[in-house]
């Protein structure tokens, strides 16, 4: 199966616009779809799980919709990838560990559900690391996932799969997950668009165990603004199973600031190393948010984080802890480092949880007033350039030893926070290399955030960008 036609360019809006003017249908994207993936996976390792009958025969369904004027919504027809660590009904949730290998849920995730009711075509699942704790992204089961950008290196983690997908053209929109920043930072690392939600704007239902506290949510991955703003469109907004859902569509429905915004950007977190690379092209971005008229001023974090650097590894190890006490086979084919988290986990004191929640209820106040004197933070959204693919993460950066966290350390609090994220491209690194930053708003702002990127989007432009693969 071959694809001239570079179909697989096109964005979910403009697929949705050429469906609605019968120039284009999804079927023959489908196709075209899977002469991508054909074409480029081999090279990634960005898709491990794949229903080409299916997908086909829903790209058909869809193009009898489209052709009769009655598409479900502005998502039919359009492609995407699910992660693998979201059930799908019809396809393996592997999690990336050997227990799972053939585990099958009866039921969709809830955002899964929506995006296949809305007439999205999944065309397959894309590799996570295992259990989804690492911010690159390999697993026992499928192996290595490579940059689009430069094969020796991670696209980053944990939805790494996810976003080789969407910048290689394999599909326009991906779903992905984020608790500590696994949507926007391999989002930075790919040069792709990338929403962490607010918390429960897009409610949960049938899931895997959290490791991460209430920290994980479910977001879209694309390659422009708009069309992440599509996808979320269709995964968000209240549900009865999950209460909090109604707290994150109270807030909203609240109205947005008028006037310029009041813009923080903060370069560094204290005395954490930064790439030099990075902090030139996210500080020559935050130049287009003046440029817009908004007022921006530059300056340190009015929050004091110090307790969660040395809080986050924990909040991991108790989560796979209990994990493995609920289910023992899971445990013992697990990878070692896994084994040995969860061992750290089981020695931390009861109390030290109540702690962490405490410090988070915390968090969650202070961000609130810290909300009410500005409009929008932006950072970076990873501390470094992508690493070695097969390396968990970068030991080095600007010259400086770091640990595990250490190119992750802008992303974790907007988790614990309860926040939206939204990662955008910057100008790339000398040697090509994508860079992002991050927009961070208050509880509820996510509109906000996506019509200020499009703005700096328009301002910006990075959808003429493409890795430069052999096919």
């Amino acid at each position: 199966m071959t694809d001239a036609s570079g179909l697989w360019r096109l964005s979910a809006v403009e697929l949705q616009r050429r469906f609605r003017g019968r120039s284009l249908t999804p079927l023959e994207v489908a196709q075209a779809c899977l002469a991508r993936l054909e074409a480029v996976n081999p090279q990634l390792n960005a898709v491990i799980a794949r229903r080409d009958t299916l997908f086909l025969e829903e790209a058909r369904a869809s193009t009898v919709r489209h052709a009769r004027g009655q598409p479900l919504s502005a998502l039919d027809g359009i492609p995407l990838t699910v992660k693998d660590s979201l059930f799908t009904a019809d396809l393996p949730t592997t999690w990336g560990t050997a227990a799972l290998r053939h585990a099958q849920s009866p039921h969709d995730e809830l955002a899964v559900a929506r995006a296949r009711a809305a007439g999205a075509l999944i065309i397959g699942k894309t590799n996570v690391p295992e259990f989804a704790l690492e911010g690159y992204t390999a697993n026992p089961l499928f192996g290595v996932t490579r940059n689009p950008w430069d094969l020796r290196l991670t696209p980053g983690g944990s939805s790494g799969g996810a976003v080789a997908a969407v910048a290689s053209g394999i599909a326009p929109l991906a779903i992905g997950q984020d608790g500590g920043g696994s949507i926007r930072r391999p989002a930075a690392h790919a040069g792709v668009v990338g929403l962490k939600p607010t918390l429960s704007a897009v409610p949960r239902e049938y899931v895997l165990p959290s490791l991460l506290l209430d920290f994980e949510v479910i977001g879209p991955l694309a390659r422009s603004v708009a069309d992440a703003r599509l996808l979320f469109e269709a995964m968000r907004g209240p549900s009865s199973v999950d209460r909090s859902s109604l707290a994150a569509a109270y807030a909203a429905a609240q109205p947005l600031p008028k006037g310029p915004l009041r813009i923080l950007y903060v370069e560094r977190l204290g005395n954490a190393p930064l790439d030099p690379q990075v902090a030139a092209s996210v500080g020559r971005a935050v130049g287009q948010f003046a440029a817009l008229g908004h007022r921006v001023d530059a300056g340190p974090l009015p929050l004091d984080l110090d307790f969660f650097s040395e809080a986050w590894p924990q909040v991991g190890q108790i989560g796979l802890a209990r994990m493995f006490e609920a289910n023992p086979t899971w445990e013992a084919q697990a990878s070692q480092k896994y084994r040995d988290m969860a061992e750290s986990g089981r020695r931390l004191p009861a109390a030290r949880l109540w702690q962490i929640l405490a410090h988070v209820a915390q968090l969650r106040r202070e961000v609130a007033a810290v909300f009410t004197e500005l409009d929008v933070i932006v950072m970076p959204a990873v501390a470094a350039l992508p690493w070695a693919a097969e390396q968990a993460y970068p030991t080095h950066i600007d010259g400086q030893e770091v640990g595990p966290r250490g190119h992750a350390i802008y992303t974790g609090w907007v988790n614990a926070a309860g926040l939206p994220g939204l990662a955008l491209p910057c100008q790339p690194s000398v040697e090509g290399l994508p860079i992002g930053m991050q927009l961070i708003g208050a509880y509820g702002a996510d509109e906000l955030l996506l019509d200020l990127g499009a703005a700096y989007e328009a301002l910006a432009p990075w959808g003429g960008r493409w890795p430069a693969l052999t096919h």
